[in-house]
């Protein structure tokens, strides 16, 4: 089977699956509690208030309908053909749960965390599955394209905190707003998450005299890359080699205690790597989801 092919199928299954994980967090956590925690479903769930006798998937596919012409015109009808599907999916899994299986918890808190914890990983599968569920997805999709410093997470943010508002006003009940609310902070946590994995990497500088064994040392125990930058001593003059590496932070007290046991006096910076991109860390193809 060529290698493009199996891509394909590969996508179509993530998607299928974050599809049904965003479907259930939505029918059976969020909706039944009147949680508004954003995108199209949110919308959908206020207006349900005044439609209920219109199923929430429905809903769904009708406020997605411009939003999809908007993105066949900007992105092309083949691009989106996969989140064609993934909406399609999404919403009918949304009508099979909300019609067939009663609510998980009417408990406000664990419907909150575990309807968006459930919902934002399935978007963030999808996202990686190469498509989109619809929506607000859309629209940040085509705001990352101008706006490609901002995370997906945040302006999800920025949606789906003007329709906790409106929600709040609409149900007339701010604490449904305040837990929608809550929710949208854990789904953007979630999102970032699944899509961008944790920044928690650490950038190193080490000067000493003994920079050769360290960086060997450095290479052979933590399967570190290391990098010689050129320095000079600003009150001796003198030609100083400046070792640069980038680790996960569970390995630097390892790498604190090779240049400990190598070099007592050797100057060492440690600085927070915000995000890493290369081989042993984020794909570059990451950046653009």
């Amino acid at each position: 089977m060529p290698k493009r092919v199996k891509q394909t199928i590969k996508n179509y299954i993530l998607t299928t699956i974050g599809c049904l994980m965003y479907a259930a967090g939505v029918a059976l956590f969020l909706g039944p509690n009147n949680f508004a925690s954003g995108g199209v479903s949110g919308i959908s769930i206020i207006i349900r208030n005044f439609y209920d006798c219109i199923s929430l998937g429905t809903l769904v596919v009708i406020f997605n309908i411009p939003i999809m012409i908007l993105g066949a015109w900007k992105l092309g009808v083949k691009i989106l053909l996969p989140t064609f599907y993934a909406l399609g999916i999404s919403s009918l899994f949304m009508n099979l749960f909300e019609s067939h299986v009663p609510p998980i918890t009417q408990n406000p808190l664990l419907a909150c965390v575990a309807g968006s914890v459930i919902a934002a990983a399935g978007i963030g599968i999808v996202f990686r599955g190469g498509a989109t569920t619809g929506g607000t997805d859309i629209i940040v999709k085509l705001l990352r394209l101008k706006y490609k410093h901002i995370s997906t997470g945040t302006i999800f943010l920025v949606i789906d905190g003007l329709i906790c508002l409106t929600s709040g006003i609409v149900f007339k009940d701010m604490d449904k707003a305040l837990y929608a609310g809550i929710a949208v902070f854990i789904q953007m946590y979630v999102l970032n998450t699944v899509l961008y994995g944790s920044d928690e990497a650490r950038m190193v500088y080490i000067i000493s005299d003994r920079d050769s064994v360290i960086a060997g040392r450095l290479l052979e125990e933590l399967d570190v890359g290391a990098t010689y930058l050129k320095g000079e001593g600003a009150y001796t003059g003198a030609d100083k080699k400046v070792l640069m590496c980038v680790m996960k932070m569970r390995m630097l007290p390892q790498a604190r205690d090779i240049v400990r046991y190598e070099d007592p006096k050797a100057f060492m910076i440690v600085t927070k790597a915000t995000s890493v991109f290369g081989e042993g860390f984020k794909s570059h193809i990451e950046d653009d989801l």
